[in-house]
């Protein structure tokens, strides 16, 4: 039976399993490739596969799809499991600059776009746990 508008997910809008994963691998590729996300790369582990399995499933089930990462981890609780880390402006900024430029590559529909990086903003704002201006 084919999907009214009301029962269509940001995931399905997204391009579900597939397109949520291109996000995600494009997210981690830029992470590795611009200079300006050093920072925020030094916090994650040399290989970013098990950080972009996890992404992937926090955002399949957060967009409205499968919820991956519930059923394996439980309650996302996304600061208390950001903790260990130092996040500060400088790690939220170039978490950020990764997001934004992987959405506007993935997410043609500007409107839709915006959206998202301003719900990001608001969740890596969210994410800081120390003042420090170098983590």
């Amino acid at each position: 039976m084919p999907q009214t508008a009301a029962e269509t997910t940001l995931y399905d809008t997204l391009g579900g399993e597939a397109g949520v994963q291109r996000l995600v691998q494009r997210f981690y590729a830029l992470m590795d490739e611009l200079p300006e996300a050093y920072t925020v790369r030094q916090m994650h582990p040399e290989s970013l596969n098990g950080s972009a399995q996890s992404l992937f499933e926090f955002l399949s089930g957060w967009f409205g799809g499968p919820s991956l990462y519930i059923e394996k981890k439980g309650h996302p609780r996304l600061r208390m499991r950001h903790a260990p880390y130092a996040v500060g402006s400088v790690v939220r900024d170039e978490w950020m600059l990764c997001m934004t430029q992987a959405l506007t590559e993935q997410v043609a529909d500007e409107a839709l776009r915006g959206r998202l990086i301003d719900t990001f903003a608001q969740m890596a704002n969210h994410m800081i746990n120390t003042e420090s201006l170098a983590h």
